[in-house]
């Protein structure tokens, strides 16, 4: 049975890349710790750990132990750097001045401790694989097998930063991807051997294919909408287009002189109660359907007209309409 863990460090929201790694250790480990790295103290952030919870309970990445913080560990670490006779291994720190350990020592007595059979990590974290070994070596415990992976990169092939949209679990939550579009995504890469691009556009296709895959329950409830809003939303391509979709026919839109009353007109006229029809009518008469739009919803663009009726009772519409020809006509 392979025992993994995912080790993230208490600074806010996970990073994509961070994520990746503990996509791909949940997805490879028959039993997966969650540990928090947080013996750095100048990097730890309020509220981090909450943060990094949130996004992986999200993510729908469960944990079979943890979180255990590696703060609440600290005399173990100091065992064990007695055992290795002191503060330091050759040129490694092993324990700060206030005595707490590095990230070093702590990492190796833990994996030992939970015993890890496989550390799945970034490339960034290869040129630590030598030292690693040889603490456990030295301690005399047997060193997991470690396997690292490409690193998520910008656009412009540079490490992506944190400031960069979508860069972070919380900010595509806030971007209005589905759960399932960013776990799909992370799981696509598998575990790349080199650096990959971060692909937002790829992110934004699943991100429509999974909302496509909701019910209707569960896109009211994950845009936080009326069911009665979701034949709108449905042509969105993410949560945050959902509810802005909801909104136009859910908040009666400011009055705005119409390009073509003629239309709106035609509109009150027309018999036929099915959305497509209504539209199929209004084209078979030469109709400015933008300004039928307009008259609706206050917008531009937006939803489909079709699914702006359907949501739409008949005498809301009316009523609308009939308030752009009155400031049209005024």
């Amino acid at each position: 049975m392979s025992r993994v863990r995912f080790a993230p460090s208490p600074t806010g929201s996970l990073h994509v890349g961070n994520a990746l790694s503990a996509v791909i250790n949940r997805r490879e480990g028959d039993w997966m710790l969650l540990r928090i790295d947080d013996t750095d103290a100048a990097r730890n952030v309020p509220g981090g750990e909450e943060a990094l919870l949130s996004d992986l309970e999200w993510l729908g990445l469960a944990w079979d132990e943890g979180p255990v913080r590696q703060s609440e560990r600290q005399d173990l670490y100091r065992a064990a750097a007695a055992r290795l006779g002191g503060d330091r291994f050759g040129r490694t720190t092993l324990l700060r001045e206030d005595g707490t350990a590095t990230y070093h020592l702590a990492s190796v007595v833990d994996d030992a401790e939970f015993g890890i059979t496989h550390v799945y990590r970034g490339n960034d974290h290869r040129p630590n694989e030598d030292l690693h070994r040889r603490l456990h070596e030295a301690l005399g415990t047997a060193p997991p097998e470690y396997i690292h992976h490409g690193l998520i990169l910008g656009e412009d092939g540079k490490k992506l930063s944190k400031r960069m949209e979508g860069s972070t679990v919380a900010s595509l939550r806030e971007l209005g991807f589905p759960a399932e579009a960013v776990r799909r995504y992370l799981d696509e890469l598998g575990i790349p051997r080199h650096d990959v691009h971060y692909d937002l556009p790829r992110l934004r296709r699943l991100s429509v294919e999974a909302i496509e895959t909701l019910t209707d329950e569960e896109l009211a409830e994950r845009a936080g909408i009326p069911l009665s809003a979701v034949p709108v939303a449905r042509g969105a391509r993410d949560l945050r287009e959902a509810r802005d979709y909801a909104a136009q026919v859910l908040e009666a839109p400011l009055p705005r002189l119409s390009d073509s009353p003629e239309t709106l007109e035609r509109f009150k006229e027309l018999t036929v109660a099915e959305p497509r029809a209504v539209v199929r009518e209004l084209k078979a008469v030469g109709g400015d359907l933008h300004a039928l739009r307009v008259a609706l919803t206050g917008r531009d663009r937006g939803p489909e007209l079709a699914a702006i009726l359907a949501a739409l009772s008949r005498e809301e519409a009316l009523r609308r309409v009939d308030q752009a020809l009155q400031h049209t006509h005024s």
